[in-house]
Parts: structure tokens; sequence; C-alpha cells
């Protein structure tokens, strides 16, 4: 594992250098067929190097990270067009890959909440230094104050399991079962923000609103699956009072999904929608968490993956039409399929990826959460069946307002996508499609 962390360390270099821009992200892809050929043994973790490992859930999310982090490269070609502080763009990002990959990788609790935290810094800079609108400040603060206020309880409920173990080691923690109500919120609530779980999810559509094409995908791709790797770690030792409590979160998140998708068919700005579909899916992935089964682990891991591609991918497509138009609202955003025919179809693959249509990913793990949840309790049938519904409802009205329609008088004057475009979202939406072939190795290892 520690060669892959020299690997990126050594691409802080070439960030500095000038006309390196394409090589990054070329290298970024070499990382990821080198981490793609490692040896993974299911069961356990494995490839132990000094406080780094890696078993089947971080070695998933690792891919995630360094994947949405080479099309972030991809996807912000036009800060390199402009020359927009691109030598400190492509440090923050190799920054935040270096964050992402030891927060997924190290063994130590301690060290996790240290990147854990760590990754929110270069996600702030993007936001504030890349960002659109003045009001990019607001949303930083808002990401930094949500995530803050509950990481300190967090850290003292770390050092308290040291100081009854004597130990902090991730791997050890498995062997014991705290059952404190204190410690269980203070552990779990930094992660259900980050998630974030309704009531606690308004730092998201703001900071997805205001942040450049690459903090979005980033945000939506890999930031808030961070909140379910470290519930994945941290319920293990929290057995026993989890089966007391675990309900309320379920309940939270399953009615606050149904509220939000009814909250997407509200909006709009292309962005603020898809923000908020985010919530939504990860309100079923906390549901499937907590139900502490094994359909609800597999689920949600699937749906994370799943997610992280295909709502990295929409972010991809709604800044394509921010390029040409300048707007991102709905009503500007209207018969986009007389001008741009080609995108529209990658609309319609990503938005049925969003709404779980076969053969994506997102269909496995909805399948799975949904298994797990009616076992829990059959009562959650209900949110289930109108989040499922009205999933499909906002993919069809963000389709179908932004591709029919009458078009805008003055979008005569614009080009079509270009081929890095195209090969962006392809590379969006091929893994998301094709990892469903090898489901059996997402669905056996727990």
């Amino acid at each position: 594992m520690m060669k892959f962390l020299l690997m990126i360390l050594f691409m802080i270099p070439l960030c500095l250098k000038k006309n390196m821009f394409w090589l990054v992200q070329s290298s970024l892809f070499l990382l990821m067929v080198m981490f793609l050929n490692l040896t993974i043994n299911i069961m356990n973790y494995c490839n132990l190097s000094y406080l780094f490992g890696c078993d089947m859930i971080s070695f998933g999310l690792i891919l995630l990270s360094i994947w949405i982090c080479s099309l972030m490269i991809m996807a912000s070609e036009k800060l390199y067009k402009y020359n927009h502080y691109i030598k400190f763009f492509l440090l923050n990002i190799i920054f935040l890959m270096m964050m992402l990959y030891m927060t997924f990788s190290v063994l130590d609790l301690f060290l996790f909440y240290l990147f854990f935290e760590g990754s929110l810094i270069p996600v702030l800079l993007l936001i504030v230094g890349w960002g659109y609108q003045p009001e990019r400040i607001q949303a930083g603060l808002y990401l930094l104050f949500y995530t803050l206020f509950v990481s300190l309880p967090l850290l003292l409920g770390i050092f308290y399991i040291f100081k009854e173990m004597n130990s902090m080691k991730i791997y050890f923690l498995k062997f014991y079962d705290f059952n404190f109500y204190l410690l269980y919120f203070s552990m779990i609530m930094a992660f259900l923000v980050k998630m974030p779980m309704y009531f606690v999810h308004l730092w998201l559509p703001k900071a997805h609103v205001e942040a450049p094409v690459s903090g979005s995908m980033i945000l939506a791709g890999v930031m808030l699956k961070l909140g379910g790797y470290g519930l994945f770690r941290v319920l293990i030792f929290l057995q026993s009072i989890s089966f007391k409590l675990n309900y309320l979160w379920v309940i939270i998140s399953l009615v606050g999904g149904f509220y939000i998708s009814l909250k997407c068919l509200c909006q709009v700005d292309v962005k603020s929608l898809i923000a908020y579909s985010s919530v939504a899916h990860m309100g079923l992935v906390i549901g499937g968490i907590m139900t502490m089964n094994y359909w609800g682990y597999l689920g949600s891991y699937v749906l994370m993956i799943g997610h992280g591609l295909c709502s990295s991918g929409l972010f991809c497509l709604a800044n394509i039409n921010y390029e040409r138009l300048f707007s991102r609202s709905l009503f500007i955003n209207k018969g986009m399929m007389n001008f741009m025919p080609s995108l529209s179809l990658w609309w319609f693959l990503l938005l049925s990826a969003a709404m779980a249509a076969p053969p994506t990913m997102n269909l496995m793990g909805e399948i799975s959460l949904i298994n797990s949840l009616v076992s829990w309790s059959y009562l959650t049938m209900i949110m289930l069946m109108m989040i499922s519904f009205f999933s499909a409802g906002y993919s069809l009205y963000l389709y179908a307002y932004t591709q029919h329609g009458k078009y805008n008088l003055n979008l005569y004057s614009f080009y079509t996508g270009v081929s890095r475009e195209y090969l962006m979202l392809f590379l969006h939406w091929f893994p998301l499609n094709i990892l469903v072939l090898k489901i059996d190795y997402f669905m056996i290892w727990f």
C-alpha cells in the first residue's frame, strides 16, 4: 500500500512544472491500472505495510477515489484553457487524492480521524478558490461548521476507546463491544453529517451549487462515501447498543429520503436537483447500514460505488450545459435535444442509472437495500415505495425539462460536445454498468 502512496506523493513535482496538466491525469489513470492489479484477500486485511492495509471495502472505495480524481482533471479543461491557477489546482487534487487514499487504507482509528478531517481542506479550497458565485464563501463555511461541529465528539470518543483498550487498530476493535450511549452518539454523528443524513444535510446542496465541476464531482463521488466507510468500521464495536438505537436513524433517513425526493421536484437549478437526489440515495444507504444485516451492508457498499459514478457523471453533464449557456436554470436549459442530440443519450443513460434501472450497480444495491430494510421491518415498505417512485419521478422531470420544450432563441451561437466530454461521460457510465458482471465479487466478501 505504501508504494501507491509514494507514487501519489511523487506526482506533486509534476503539478508544479509547466504544461503538465494532462500528464498528471495520465499518471492517475496509470495508478488506477496498477491498483486494479492488487491481489485482494476478500475475507481480511491484506497488503499490509506500516500503518496501511487494504480489505474489500477499502479496495472499492480507493479505486473510486482514483477514478473520480482523474476524471476531475478531465472535466476541468476550462481552467487549463484560461490558465486559472492550474498548478495550484493540480496540487490541490493530488493532496486530496492522498488524503482520501490514506483515509480508506489506514488501520489506526486516530489516523483515520486525522485524514478524514484533512480531506475537508482541499475540498474547501476547491469551492472557495474555483467556485462561481460570491456565495461560495458562505457555502464553504457551512461545509466547515457542519462537519467540524460533530468531529470533536468523534475525537473524544476515539481517545476514550484508546483509554479502555490501549490500542486503536481497527482490526482489533471488532473483538470489543462498547455499550455506552454517549460513545455511540459521539462516534456515529460525525459520519451521519458527512453522509449527509436528513436534518444535517443543508451543507451539501449549498456546497454543490457553489462548487466548480471538480468540487461537485469529488463531493458526490467520494466525500459522501467517507461517512459510509466510517459507519462500516465503527458499528462493528458498537453492536449491542446499535440494536437498541439504530431504528432512530432508519426512520429519519427513510422519511427524510421521501421528503427530499419531493423537494427535488421543486428545484429549478439543475445542480441543486442532482445534489438533493444524492441526499435521497444516501438516506437509503444509511438505512441499509443501520439494519446491521448482511444484505444491508452489501447493498450500501454497492450503492455507494454506483452512486459515486452516476452522480459524478450527472454533475459533469450539468457542467457541460453550464459551459455553453452560462446558466444552470431549468428555464434556460430547455430543448437541448435540438442542439446536442448525442448528449441527450448521455443524459438518458446516467439518469436511468440514477433511478436504478438495470443493468446498473445502483439497481443491485437498491434491491439489496430494499431486501434488508423490509426484512428488518415490513413497515419500511411504504417509504421505500415512495422513494423508489419519486426517484424515477425527479429523474424523468430533469430529463424531460432539459431535453424537450421550446429552446431559447439566443442559443444559436455555441458548439456541441467535444470528444473529451464524451470520453469523460463514457468513463463514468462504463464501469457503472460493466461492474455488474462481477457483482459476485462485491456480494460475497462480507
